[in-house]
């Protein structure tokens, strides 16, 4: 039998390849929870959140839950190929339902639909892109410094119209997701 040689191209290769699949499962999975808990909230879908004795159970507790199952199984199992990409979807869903409601972590009984979530999301999601998709540093060169500088330059003007323009729908939108919130389904 012919043994799987590692070398630092073929390891290289593959952490960008179970990277991509995290940064699909967590964007798919976000993206999913948002428009279920829209959805839910404004009573086009049943209520399938988990109630049990009167407590709601957010879906950050099941991605706490998932990551605490996906870290043992990486620590005390050595995954095959299939085991660990099957590992790196699981932790990407578990990473999304967890840090959908980072807010929530900061302010304790908060609104569902704060923005401290989905910054932690855009953060989280970038750091995946770039684990994914960036050459190492050893492999830099100059070309590759501009087009980090540019991003850089780019991400922070985004995000200054990104947050003016969040603080502008707030106002508009808010008292009605709010309004939505308390009526919703418990």
């Amino acid at each position: 039998m012919a043994q799987d040689i590692k070398t630092p191209a073929t390891e290289k290769k593959v952490s960008t390849h179970i990277a991509r699949m995290v940064l699909v499962a967590f964007l798919l999975t976000f993206v999913s929870a948002r428009i279920i808990v829209f959805l839910i909230m404004f009573r086009s879908i049943p209520d399938l959140y988990l109630h049990l004795g009167g407590t709601h159970f957010h879906h950050l507790n099941y991605g706490i839950f998932l990551l605490s199952i996906i870290g043992g199984y990486l620590l005390f199992r050595s995954p095959t190929s299939r085991g660990l990409k099957l590992a790196a979807v699981a932790y990407g869903i578990g990473m999304a339902l967890t840090f959908d409601e980072f807010g929530m972590w900061i302010h304790l009984g908060g609104s569902y639909w704060q923005r401290a979530s989905w910054d932690a999301v855009i953060v989280i999601a970038g750091m995946f892109g770039l684990i994914g998709f960036a050459p190492t540093l050893k492999q830099f060169r100059p070309r590759h410094w501009l087009t980090a500088i540019a991003l850089l330059l780019a991400g922070v003007l985004f995000f200054f119209m990104l947050f003016d323009s969040l603080r502008y729908a707030g106002k508009i939108m808010g008292p009605k997701m709010h309004e939505v919130e308390i009526t919703g389904p418990r």
